[in-house]
C-alpha cells in the first residue's frame, strides 16, 4: 500500500510539473503562411517592376501526438528588386509535415522581367513593349496567379491568397490580389495580399498586408507586412524608389479546450488554446 501512493504521487508530480500530456493523438488545426515575395524594380527609363506575390496560404487539420516536438518555421520575406531586377521569394513556412510555399518575386526589367512563381505568382514587369505574364500559383492550391504587364511603364499586380493578381492598365500598376480571412486566432483576420505594381499611378496592394506598387519614379511603394506574408510593391523608377520586401508569414495552431501543448504565444479564445508563433521554434504537442 505504502509503495502504490508513492507512485500515485510521484506520476501526478511528473503529468503536472508543465501543462499536462494527452498522451495519445489529438486533433490540432493550423494556419501556416509563408513569407512573401519582393516586389520587382524598373530604372530611370520608364521600365517598371511587377508587384510580389503573397507567401502560400495553407489551413486544415492533423492529428499530433501529446509529448511529439514540431518542427515550426516561419519564413521571412523576400527582398525587393535592386535596380532593374525581379523581387526575391519569399521564404517557405513550415508546421512539422506542412508546407507552404514562399510568394514568387515581382518582375524587373532584366531578362527574366516575368513574375515568378511561388504560393502566390509575382506580377510581370519589364520593358517598354509587349505583354509581360505574371507567375503562376505553384504549387496549386496555396494561392493565385500575378497579374500581366500589359502595357508599357506599368508592372502587374502579385497574386494574392484570395485572388489572382490585377493586370496593369495604361499609366496604372495592376492592384495585389486580396488575401484570405481566418478566424483561428479567435477574430477574422486578413493575410496574404499580394503587392501592387508600379505606373504613372502605382496599384493598391491587396487586402491582408500586400504593399502599394510605386508611382513612376515617385515616393510611394510600400512593404508588405509582417507576419501577414504580404507581397511587396512593385518599384516605380529608378535609385531610391527600387520595388520594396515582402511581409514574413506566420504559423499559427489551437485545438479545443484547456493547454495541452507548448510553444509560441498561448492565448485562449472561444474554448480554443491558441499558440502563435511569428518567429521559427517549436511546437511540443
Amino acid at each position: 500500500m505504502f509503495g502504490l501512493t508513492n507512485t500515485r504521487k510521484l506520476t501526478g508530480a511528473i503529468l503536472h510539473a508543465r501543462p499536462p500530456y494527452i498522451i495519445g493523438p489529438y486533433l490540432v488545426e493550423y494556419l501556416v503562411i509563408a513569407g512573401g515575395a519582393g516586389g520587382g524594380s524598373g530604372s530611370l527609363f520608364g521600365y517598371l517592376g511587377g508587384g510580389g506575390g503573397a507567401g502560400g496560404y495553407k489551413t486544415s487539420s492533423l492529428s499530433v501526438v501529446g509529448g511529439q516536438a514540431v518542427t515550426v518555421t516561419v519564413g521571412a520575406g523576400g527582398a525587393g528588386g535592386a535596380a532593374s531586377t525581379n523581387g526575391a521569394v519569399g521564404i517557405d513556412s513550415i508546421f512539422g509535415s506542412i508546407t507552404s510555399a514562399g510568394g514568387g518575386g515581382g518582375g524587373g526589367e532584366t531578362s527574366l522581367q516575368a513574375g515568378q512563381n511561388g504560393g502566390s505568382g509575382g506580377g510581370g514587369g519589364g520593358p517598354n513593349s509587349g505583354t509581360t505574364a505574371g507567375g503562376t500559383a505553384t504549387p496549386s492550391g496555396q494561392g493565385n496567379d500575378g497579374g500581366s504587364r500589359t502595357v508599357a511603364n506599368t508592372g502587374g499586380g502579385g497574386g494574392g491568397a484570395g485572388a489572382v493578381g490585377g493586370n496593369s492598365s495604361a499609366g496604372v500598376g495592376g492592384n495585389g490580389g486580396a488575401g484570405s480571412a481566418s478566424s483561428i486566432s479567435g477574430t477574422s483576420v486578413t493575410r496574404a495580399g499580394g503587392g501592387g505594381g508600379s505606373g504613372g499611378t502605382g496599384g493598391t496592394g491587396g487586402t491582408g498586408g500586400g504593399g502599394n506598387g510605386g508611382p513612376y519614379n515617385s515616393p510611394g511603394v510600400t512593404a508588405g507586412a509582417a507576419n501577414t506574408g504580404g507581397g511587396g510593391g512593385g518599384g516605380g523608377g529608378g535609385a531610391g524608389f527600387e520595388g520594396k520586401a515582402g511581409g514574413s508569414g506566420i504559423v499559427i495552431v489551437r485545438y479545443a479546450g484547456n493547454q495541452r501543448g507548448s510553444g509560441g504565444t498561448v492565448t485562449v479564445s472561444g474554448g480554443y488554446t491558441i499558440h502563435t508563433f511569428i518567429a521559427s521554434g517549436t511546437y511540443t504537442a
